[in-house]
């Protein structure tokens, strides 16, 4: 391998004759004692790919011009409407290893004299950086911010030469990212600059710049109430004179008018070498409290330093917010003194358009989006997130739950029973960082240590093979534990924990270690029902009645443009492609039912906010894509179930027909739902009005045997506020041939295509859903089994079956004949014995499939007609022996 210098030398011939004339980035210094330089145009990246011998030698030809923030990645895209989508099949990128970045740029001459870093927001995995061929150093913490000293390799008023060499390997032991937190996750760690890089000129007598990316200025709320506050205040400074100076620092709290609420002074000599800290408080009279969307309020924490003579030396300025904040175990979460519910959602920080990448007005439009939804708290997994979203929710009183990279596992082998010494320092370094970077802001509520390390040997493949020892996560959490408290020690410490009382074995006790907890669940998607989910909130607040208990994922997949008839006829595929959004949405309904009274919590979060992208994902209608977000990976789509939650989470006015996107419909008659937080809600289709709810329960309103007409449908619902009238109007289209037929897939969720229109599965009363085939799920392929004698073996593999179940199927009056078909899954012939009635009247008995047919997996046809009278054919399956069973129902008028 060649050496760094040799390297540089090289990597600089390459770059000059790759672009001769790169543009200057440099533009115009800010004003006052601190100058900023944002180095975002004029890059040029080389990807390397494997950081092996060649790491440090990419190919001259492979230089390419970038902006920065920048990363080579593409994650994710949906298999449907490609041409609607940023992402597709060729357009991904997933490749990990090492990228070289680029600058040539020329600071103002001026600047001598000043000291002079260099600022990354983050760079993933980790980061060297080089300045004229001088190493200023490393970092390896892939979402935390890090400035370098790089005053004695710059040059002010000539050409400076910046090489940035980034690394994404996935951590394997023995490899360079071995150490570098996450070891794995449901979500793919990209490589690149991908937040903002700056020069940053101070003073040789500054706050100071290399205190793990900080401000250098820590303040906070010790006390307050409408009387008083107290803040406390911790200040690090730094003399790179050479020599002692005399300095004084100023300390105001300005109101929102500028005018100084609070003030503080220190004066007294810096040394030069190693900060010197200093601390303070400040005494607020009557002060006006941040309290979350209610009211946040900021002030502004303005620390000025001054040399003997009172020049300005240094200054900075935070936004700040005065506020208390605590969790309870019985109340939840308390903010200055009065409970506070809090619902949100978690989020990663891609989108389709911009991947890591992300701009301020990408963030901007996540929290907007957020906030209409009436989403107060946001938990910003599953790492450190950047300073624009905490900036934000300052700003709109939005409460954040931040957490490290600590994800699933803490050892990078299979065999090591306990964690190695080079991640436990990863750890503590992106915690620090964490921290510091973000202490002052007023959103800040929790700091989380870790996410589902509890696991045990029996976590899921998809996110790499479990280890065949486990080693024991309690000695590293309890040391980050104690670090965070150190730095901070006035907010709670949590975690999100997957398992315990789940009854899964050798799971970690993980939650003594930390102030609260999260839980992440999913019953009715990966396990159980939704209606589990209480009973099961009791078992883990009875093991520690004392310690506050959060949800902080609850979620299912949800492909907007998969429909359903019924939610609930049939199987879907928690790790398959089955995911319509009814189901999305019921399963939010029910669950919600489950938490919205439960004042114990001290927050709700749903998984996600929005679709992700995650290398382990093939689900749904997308590839590569986590799809248990309410709003699309490209925020385009606001899925059913987010205005659910804004009906009842927000105070805004709310009607929203679901729906929408299954336009093309099955049946003649359906149910239509409305989400309304209106007094009374409307409904109207083509113009008729069909009802009127009023206070609809948990927002839902619910109209049942909607009939529509051949042709197009309007739906129409209104709810009337205090602002006036809001409507929300869809259209559905009804094909001739469905107008008074009624065809229904047994057993499918989705119903199956085939040479006539099939709904799924609905009009049921009892029964079980199940399907003849074996489904896929996790990258594996169904298998489908060959059913002999029809043309349709999509429709018929699945089944409803059961002693007793039937149909109540709302046809219009007159005679239809009605064909059922039907499979024996497997050697069964005499076991299954059993009736059909219509209306009351045998139509079958003792019906035999497999006698029938001659041999499993061979479809059978039984026609018969039936007269309806009263607006419904009622058609029963009773067992005689074994359990009934029918795959397919078709419904069709006789002509007249």
């Amino acid at each position: 391998m060649q050496t760094t210098a040799a390297a540089i030398a090289m990597l600089s011939s390459a770059c000059s004759a790759a672009a001769a004339s790169p543009r200057d980035p440099a533009g115009a210094a800010d004003a006052g004692p601190r100058a900023r330089t944002v180095l975002a145009e004029g890059w040029q990246f080389n990807f390397v790919g494997d950081a092996g011998p060649d790491a440090h030698n990419p190919k001259p030809e492979n230089w390419q011009q970038v902006s920065v923030p920048h990363t080579w990645n593409r994650v994710g895209y949906y298999l449907s409407d490609p041409q609607t989508h940023v992402n597709s099949a060729q357009s991904v990128n997933k490749a990990q290893g090492v990228g070289w970045y680029h600058l040539s740029f020329t600071p103002a001459a001026d600047g001598a004299g000043k000291r002079a870093f260099l600022e990354f927001d983050a760079a993933s995995r980790t980061a060297e950086v080089w300045l004229n061929g001088v190493r200023l150093g490393e970092h390896r913490n892939p979402f935390g911010r890090f400035r370098l000293d790089a005053t004695d390799a710059i040059r002010f008023g000539q050409a400076n030469s910046l090489y940035v060499k980034v690394d994404n390997s996935q951590p394997r032991f023995g490899n360079s990212t071995a150490d570098v937190l996450p070891m794995t996750g449901d979500f793919f760690v990209r490589g690149g600059l991908y937040r903002p890089v700056s020069l940053v000129l101070a003073n040789p007598v500054h706050i100071d710049l290399l205190d793990s990316g900080g401000p250098g200025v820590y303040a906070t709320t010790r006390s307050a109430d409408a009387a008083s506050a107290t803040i406390g205040l911790v200040a690090r400074l730094r003399n790179d004179s050479g020599a002692a100076r005399a300095v004084t620092v100023d300390v105001q709290l300005l109101d929102d008018t500028g005018k100084a609420v609070a003030r503080w002074r220190h004066a007294g000599q810096v040394a030069p070498g190693a900060p010197t800290e200093i601390k303070g408080a400040l005494s607020v009279a009557n002060p006006r409290l941040w309290h979350g969307t209610a009211d946040p309020y900021l002030h502004t924490l303005r620390v000025e330093v001054r040399g003997a003579d009172g020049a300005l030396l240094d200054a900075l300025d935070q936004r700040f917010g005065i506020r208390t904040m605590r969790l309870d175990a019985n109340e939840g979460f308390i903010l200055n003194g009065k409970r506070v519910p809090l619902v949100g959602v978690g989020i990663h920080q891609d989108s389709e358009a911009s991947d890591w990448a992300v701009s301020y007005d990408d963030v901007a439009e996540t929290v907007d989006i957020l906030r209409d939804m009436g989403a107060n708290s946001i938990r910003l997994a599953h790492y450190q997130h950047g300073q624009p979203i905490h900036e934000l929710a300052d700003r709109y009183g939005i409460v954040l739950w931040d957490e490290i990279g600590l994800v699933t596992a803490w050892t990078n082998a299979r065999d090591q029973v306990e964690t190695p010494d080079g991640i436990r320092r990863n750890a503590r370094v992106q915690l620090e960082d964490l921290i510091k970077q973000n202490y002052n802001h007023a959103s800040v509520g929790v700091w989380g240590i870790a996410n589902e390390v509890d696991f045990g040997p029996g976590r899921p493949d998809f996110l790499g093979r479990p280890p065949e020892v486990l080693a024991d996560p309690l000695p590293l959490l309890k040391d980050l534990y104690g670090q965070a408290k150190a730095i901070d020690p006035l907010r709670p410490v949590v975690l999100a924990q997957c398992c315990e009382e789940r009854g899964l074995r050798d799971v970690p006790p993980v939650a003594d270690t930390v102030d609260a907890v999260g839980a992440n669940r999913y019953y009715g998607w990966y396990y159980g029902t939704p209606h589990e989910l209480g009973a099961h909130l009791d078992a883990l607040r009875a093991n520690r009645p004392n310690q506050p208990v959060s949800i902080s994922e609850i979620g299912a997949g949800g492909a907007p443009n998969m429909q359903s008839d019924n939610p609930t006829g049939g199987p879907i595929e928690s790790a398959g492609r089955t995911q319509p959004e009814a189901f999305f949405s019921w399963y939010h309904e029910e669950s919600w039912k489950v938490l919205k009274d439960r004042r114990d919590l001290w927050g709700i979060w749903l998984w996600n906010g929005f679709d992700f992208g995650s290398t382990v994902r093939r689900e749904g209608d997308a590839q590569d894509i986590n799809t248990k977000g309410v709003v699309t990976y490209d925020r385009k789509i606001k899925k059913d179930a987010f205005y659910f939650y804004r009906a009842n989470w927000s105070d805004k006015p709310t009607v929203h027909v679901t729906g929408r996107r299954y336009v093309d419909r099955a049946y003649p008659v359906t149910e239509v739902r409305v989400y309304s937080n209106a007094a009374q809600t409307v409904l109207s289709v083509n113009g008729r009005e069909i009802g009127r709810m009023a206070d609809c329960p948990d927002r839902i309103c619910v109209w049942s045997d909607v009939r529509l007409k051949a042709g197009a449908n309007r739906i129409e619902a209104k709810g009337a506020f205090a602002s006036g009238t809001v409507a929300d109007r869809i259209d559905w289209t009804l094909d001739t041939a469905q107008a008074r037929s009624f065809r229904i897939d047994s057993g499918a969720i989705v119903a199956a295509k085939a040479d006539k229109r099939f709904g799924s599965d609905n009009f049921f009363v009892g029964g079980a859903a199940g399907t003849a085939d074996t489904p896929g799920g996790r990258g594996r392929q169904p298998v489908l089994v060959a059913i002999a004698g029809t043309d349709r073996r999509d429709v018929v593999a699945s089944f409803r079956s059961g002693s007793a179940f039937g149909y109540r199927i709302p046809a219009a009056n007159g005679r239809y004949r009605v064909t059922l078909s039907f499979i024996e899954p497997k050697e069964a012939q005499g076991a299954r014995v059993f009736d059909v009635t219509a209306n009351g009247t045998v139509a079958l008995k003792d019906f035999d499939i497999h006698a029938k047919a001659g041999a499993p997996l061979t479809a059978v046809r039984e026609q018969f007609d039936a007269d309806v009278t009263g607006g419904m054919l009622d058609l029963q399956f009773v067992a005689r022996r074994g359990e009934a069973i029918v795959s397919a129902i078709e419904v069709e008028p006789l002509a007249d």
